[in-house]
């Protein structure tokens, strides 16, 4: 079976199957790598928690910058935020993103209830 939560027009916020909760793209704005990063994991921590998952259960982040400029910056971030112990298959790398004011953009797959 297929779940879809928050189903739009264009995409759903989250798809489960077979135990897999698949996120949508989580991007946010703010000046910094820092400040745009955070807002994102806040998010994605607020899907996961709905999809029935949770950080220790993520199975595998993709990430987007659209400067690798930014590949410091994020980690600072991204590195508090993984619990210790629980991080998953990780991939980053540069990329137009949909607008010109974002700098970063998360795909996530976790497992699920």
């Amino acid at each position: 079976m297929i779940e879809r939560i928050e189903t739009g027009e264009r995409s759903s916020k989250i798809v489960k199957h077979n135990g897999v909760a698949y996120l949508t793209g989580q991007v946010a704005v703010g000046d910094t790598i820092q400040e745009q990063v955070q807002v994102c994991l806040d998010k994605i921590d607020a899907l996961l928690i709905k999809a029935g998952s949770s950080r220790e259960k993520m199975l595998r982040v993709t990430i987007w910058l659209a400067d690798m400029k930014d590949f410091a910056g994020l980690n600072e971030v991204w590195n508090a935020w993984v619990p210790a112990g629980h991080a998953p298959a990780r991939a980053c790398g540069e990329a137009k993103l949909a607008r010109a004011e974002l700098k970063v953009e998360f795909i996530v797959d976790a497992a699920c209830d």
